[in-house]
C-alpha cells in the first residue's frame, strides 16, 4: 500500500474478501435486515427491554391475587373522594346516641354541604332550644367528624301544611293567617 491511500480496517477487508459476484451477500445482508425490524422481532425486543413493574411469577402474592372486601372498599371509597360523606352519613344513622335521646325525637338532620348542618325540628319551641344548643352539637360532631367539618347548624321549624291542593287554589296562596308548631 502506498503513503496516499487511506489504510482499511481488518474487518472491512474481510468483507471484500467475502464478496460474491452472483449478489448472494447482499441478499443475505438484506434477510438479516428486515428480520430485524421485522413486527415480531420488535415485540419480541419490546418484551425484553420491558421491566416487569414489580410482577412476581409464582406463588408470591400480588395484585391480581383476590383481595379482601375491606381493603376493595377502603380503595374505592378513596379513589372517590367518598371518605366525608360516609361519614357524615354515619353521623346521620347515630343522631340520637351523639345528641341525646330527647332531642333527637324531636330534631332530624336533613343534609350537609359545605360545612353546613341542615336540621328540621318539629315545634318552634325546640328550633329556639336547639339553636342554643347549637356551639355544643357543633362540638359533638368536630369530634365524630374532624375539626372545623361542622361549621354552621341551620336550625329550620316545622313545616306547615301546603294550601296549594285542589283544582281551585290560587298560586303563592297565603293560606290561612294562623301559626303552626
Amino acid at each position: 500500500m502506498s503513503s496516499d491511500e487511506p489504510e482499511v480496517p481488518a474487518t472491512e477487508q474481510a468483507e471484500e474478501a467475502e464478496h460474491r459476484d452472483d449478489g448472494l451477500d447482499l441478499a443475505r445482508a438484506l434477510s438479516r435486515a428486515t428480520a430485524r425490524s421485522s413486527p415480531a422481532a420488535r415485540r419480541k425486543q419490546r418484551r425484553r427491554d420491558t421491566p416487569t413493574r414489580g410482577r412476581v411469577t409464582g406463588s408470591h402474592p400480588d395484585d391480581r391475587d383476590p383481595q379482601l372486601l375491606d381493603v376493595t372498599l377502603g380503595r374505592l371509597v378513596d379513589d372517590h373522594g367518598w371518605e366525608l360523606d360516609l361519614r357524615v352519613h354515619g353521623v346521620f344513622g347515630r343522631w340520637e346516641e351523639l345528641v341525646g335521646a330527647e332531642v333527637a325525637r324531636h330534631c332530624t338532620p336533613e343534609s350537609f354541604a359545605e360545612g353546613r348542618l341542615v336540621v328540621r325540628t318539629d315545634s318552634t319551641a325546640w328550633a329556639t332550644q336547639l339553636r342554643l344548643l347549637a356551639p355544643t352539637v357543633v362540638r359533638r360532631l368536630n369530634e365524630e367528624l374532624g375539626h372545623g367539618t361542622v361549621t354552621v347548624i341551620d336550625v329550620q321549624g316545622p313545616r306547615g301544611p301546603s294550601w296549594t291542593k285542589g283544582p281551585r287554589s290560587v298560586r303563592d296562596g297565603r293560606g290561612p293567617r294562623d301559626t303552626y308548631g
